[in-house]
């Protein structure tokens, strides 16, 4: 315990704040765009998940570590890192959903519990994601390919979800509620599927 409360300021400075604050802004500015005018308004939804998207995409970078392979002998295990980096930058991202939620105006915004549980799982997918990189390859920077990888299958998803399956529905949509049963259940197996990810890499322990 002592050895990780020691770990936390070093671990503060490796974090990838510039990425993230980035995306952070971003977001930010597209649910700006919601007080812009009526036809904004229209699109409030769909400029929140936006908003939630370009986030997500700087959440991608938050394992990016250049020493990863000189930090792989410390004594403190992977998974207790992992957790660090995760737990730094969570209050930073309740305070930019709090701060995204609160410009876009209260009378067309989305029902706030479902909208968050959207935020939700697609930050912990952009995380998940780039545990899964770490575990399976040697790559020290995982966010590139992980931030495009969840682009690509947002896009795919938007585009070619099935009527049954459908995750992106306007409010008004009688699916609504169905859909978020569905976001419930993806944010539970990116839990799932993080945690397992956040162990060591398999190479390492081949190779050692």
């Amino acid at each position: 315990m002592l050895l990780t409360r020691h770990l936390v300021l070093p671990v503060h400075r490796t974090l990838p704040w510039g990425a993230v604050g980035a995306a952070g802004a971003a977001g930010l500015l597209l649910t700006a765009l919601t007080r812009t005018g009526e036809s904004a308004e229209r699109l409030s939804l769909y400029l929140l998940r936006a908003a939630i998207l370009a986030f997500a995409v700087g959440l991608a970078f938050l394992l990016d570590d250049p020493a990863r392979h000189t930090t792989a002998a410390v004594p403190t295990p992977r998974p207790v890192r992992t957790a660090l980096r995760v737990a730094l930058a969570a209050p930073a991202a309740a305070a930019w959903w709090t701060v995204a939620l609160l410009l876009v105006p209260p009378y067309v915004r989305p029902p706030v519990g479902d909208i968050t549980l959207e935020a939700g799982a697609a930050c912990v997918l952009a995380v998940t994601g780039a545990a899964a990189a770490v575990r399976f390859s040697e790559l020290a920077r995982p966010g590139p390919p992980v931030a495009i990888g969840l682009l690509t299958t947002a896009l795919l998803a938007m585009l070619f979800q099935p009527g049954r399956w459908a995750l992106f529905v306007p409010v008004e949509d009688t699916r609504w509620a169905a859909a978020h049963d569905r976001w419930g259940v993806l944010l539970a197996g990116a839990v799932i599927l993080g945690a397992a990810c956040a162990v060591e890499p398999l190479r390492r322990r081949i190779r050692s």
